[in-house]
């Protein structure tokens, strides 16, 4: 069957035996008197449901939580036994309606539609997670968090139909179950004949659909958190059916916390044979809809923890400790750590009066040589960002980073199904291997970076999707490692479009320097040899000795200032809690450095004989100093930007941004000693066909006559040698083209 067709003829909803039922009468009286009477403990004489009800007549949504505390025996049977208490419930708030409102004001009785109950529960409760939903659940209320990847087109379910048969032309009513149940028709009809005194012939019933009562339904895909899914499994899925009210209010991408009745189906599709008959398929029909950022928003945070997070914040070297909690397993690269605290925390969102809005995430770029620890970045990332999906460049596609219009194999409807920068709506999406991605592919990002949605017209379907996430990228230079002898321009081999929606940009080089050489040497054998050994393991085994694992996650012997769950927490608070402005001041002296930081960059182009670097300088640059000293003042909880936050952001852009505006830009004299050593270059490959030799002595005395010194000559084979093309022989003496 497919995921949104209703071709469904029989769906089982439960035991349905109602001997155990409290008496209707009863229930339903119980249920007017909470509507009616109950008001919270902290508003006294205030009766929140009645009052909801009066200015909403068409919906009333009901914390479970409520009904417990009003009648412990009610609220266990919405739990137990939701598909009977509930229709029960809605017709109590229907006639709490009818009661108060008797008369219209011509005196006639007020007729009200049926009233759909929205049941949620502010506290959990039932099964944790989609993984631990067993059958021993079915047919009772379940409470399960997770992300909308697909919605389905609007349809109309039939509540009631009208059926008539074709002999007598005699009609009846019959009631359809809800859900992805359907209706079961009379076999005959009761009527006879008086003048022949026959009964009307079985299966003679037709379908009036113009005298039938329907409902809007909608079916919705929902997939497992990212963070809930553990190493090495796939995400699981399940349907859900979405009807009046709660139709077309969500979209996908939406994070959200679902109450629902777990039922199941059976599919003409799944008879295949005898063996098979008693398989049922599980889906949640929904009860209601809640976001998942306001779900538990006030209970996420004790007061015990809130009053930590504000000590925490009142420590006057919290930023640096907030670096130095960034991936302890490397050692060094502190600027990139502080970057990516900032990206972690990230800025404030503006509306502007118009509608429109301001990104407040940030966006980092590492760029450079392999082996300096980017992909431990992003790892690390992965693990403490609140929402976070993780990916490699060269496995995604456009539609898999934004959005893809996928066309269902049964009922050939389009539904729409969200990527990865749809699925991180309010978190970070980590791209690896960023250059190995194709132009056509990076090009579909530029809308999601900047202005953070991602807009769809395929297939009919033109719609525009949340996106509102930070990227964090990682990418390598065209030849592999950064090439001295190249331009910025040939080592970042990325247009300009997406470079400029970067805030920060590292280029991360591996340079040999011995005192640092040992000092990293150290850090890696102390973290290996404190690596955790696998349990049962003894020390000395082979198992153990061999180290860590390949995420580094091993124990060391300094802590970070914070641990990671602390970290992680103190984030989410931050994010949630504090939206800070720039001070007027200090927007000031931004404005003063974006300026000289402009003229910097005229001057740098003049130097360069007019040669461009790949990374402009543009308001959005101005944007980014004013997001990143945001990021500063939310790791301090501090209402506002001041000149403090100010400086180290221009600091960090500085020491990031410019310096890669920079790393290319050569003046006249250096650029014609690049081009003779390229001129050596291409006459040595002139010279040697592949698997050539030539001894190095007659190739200095031959490029000598040609005009190019020593010097030159040395430097285009030593460019050679570490791209690959040569290879010494006979103690260095003689030299061999490899390609």
């Amino acid at each position: 069957m497919a995921f949104d067709e209703g071709g469904v003829y029989y769906a089982f909803q439960g035991d349905e035996d109602q001997q155990d039922l409290r008496p209707r009468a009863q229930t339903i009286a119980d249920f007017k008197d909470f509507i009616t009477k109950f008001y919270p403990a902290n508003q006294q004489q205030t009766f929140i449901y009645r009052d909801k009800l009066m200015k909403n007549h068409a919906s009333l949504e009901v914390d479970l939580v409520h009904v417990r505390e009003f009648n412990q025996e009610l609220g266990d049977g919405l739990e137990n036994k939701p598909a009977e208490y509930l229709p029960l419930f809605e017709r109590a708030a229907k006639e709490v309606l009818q009661e108060d409102h008797q008369l219209t004001a011509e005196g006639e009785e007020q007729a009200f539609e049926d009233v759909q109950l929205l049941l949620f529960s502010s506290q959990p409760f039932g099964p944790q997670g989609m993984r631990s939903i067993t059958s021993g659940r079915v047919s009772q209320l379940v409470q399960i968090s997770g992300i909308v990847t697909s919605c389905s087109k609007q349809k109309h379910k039939a509540s009631y139909l009208t059926v008539q048969c074709k002999e007598c032309r005699a009609t009846q009513v019959v009631p359809c179950k809800p859900g992805l149940g359907g209706a079961l028709l009379p076999r005959r009809c009761e009527t006879v004949d008086p003048v022949t005194n026959t009964p009307c012939p079985p299966n003679s019933w037709v379908v009036l659909g113009e005298r039938s009562r329907y409902v809007d339904q909608q079916t919705l895909k929902l997939q497992e958190r990212p963070e809930d899914i553990p190493t090495g499994e796939l995400p699981r899925t399940l349907l859900m059916v979405a009807d009046r009210h709660l139709v077309g209010r969500v979209t996908p991408g939406s994070r959200l916390v679902v109450t629902g009745i777990y039922c199941t189906h059976r599919s003409a599709a799944m008879d295949k044979g005898p063996a098979n008959a008693t398989l049922q398929l599980p889906y949640l029909r929904v009860v209601d809809l809640q976001e998942d950022s306001q779900a538990h928003a006030d209970d996420s945070f004790s007061n015990a923890e809130r009053q930590a997070f504000l000590d925490l914040s009142h420590d006057p070297d919290i930023i640096p400790k907030i670096a130095a909690s960034i991936a302890p397993k490397i050692r060094g690269q502190d600027d990139i750590k502080m970057a990516i605290a900032c990206l972690l925390f990230g800025g404030s969102r503006k509306i502007m009066p118009d509608g429109t809005a301001r990104r407040g995430d940030i966006n980092v770029l590492l760029l450079g040589d392999p082996s300096v620890g980017k992909s431990q970045f992003l790892k690390f990332v992965s693990k403490v960002a609140p929402i976070c999906v993780y990916t490699s460049g060269k496995g995604s596609s456009a539609a898999g980073l934004t959005a893809a219009v996928v066309q269902d194999a049964s009922s050939r409807e389009f539904f729409l199904e969200g990527g990865a920068m749809v699925l991180a709506d309010g978190g970070v999406v980590c791209i690896d291997e960023f250059d190995k991605m194709r132009p056509e592919d990076r090009v579909a990002i530029h809308e999601a970076m900047e202005q953070q949605t991602i807009s769809i017209a395929k297939a009919g379907i033109t719609t525009v999707l949340k996106s509102r996430t930070s990227v964090l990228a990682a990418a390598n230079p065209p030849s592999g490692r950064y090439d001295d002898l190249s331009s910025a321009s040939d080592n970042i081999d990325l247009q300009t479009t997406i470079l400029s929606r970067f805030d920060l940009i590292f280029i991360v080089r591996d340079v040999p320097d011995e005192a640092r050489d040992q000092d990293i040497a150290r850090h890696v054998l102390s973290v290996h040899s404190g690596a955790s050994r696998p349990q049962g393991v003894a020390r000395g085994g082979g198992a153990a000795a061999a180290g860590g694992n390949a995420n580094g996650d091993v124990a060391s012997d300094s802590e970070p200032p914070i641990d990671e769950v602390t970290l992680k927490r103190f984030i989410r608070y931050c994010r949630s809690h504090c939206f800070p402005r720039m001070e007027e001041q200090s927007a000031g002296r931004l404005v003063a450095k974006y300026v000289e930081l402009r003229d910097k960059a005229r001057q740098a182009k003049a130097s360069s004989e007019g040669e461009d670097s790949p990374i402009p300088m543009t308001v959005r640059q101005l944007e980014a100093l004013v997001r990143i000293s945001e990021s500063f003042a939310r790791m301090s909880l501090a209402a506002e930007a001041d000149d403090g936050h100010v400086a180290a952001a221009f600091d960090l852009f500085t020491k990031s941004t410019i310096n890669a505006m920079n790393a290319g830009l050569i003046n006249s004299s250096e650029r014609l000693e690049v081009s003779a050593t390229q001129d050596v270059e291409a006459r040595l490959c002139e010279r040697l066909h592949i698997g050539g030799h030539v001894s190095y002595r007659r190739l200095l005395e031959d490029m000598a006559g040609l005009g190019y010194s020593n010097q030159q000559v040395g430097l285009a084979v030593k460019v050679m040698l570490s791209r690959g093309q040569l290879r010494r022989k006979a103690e260095g003496k003689m030299l061999e083209r490899c390609q």
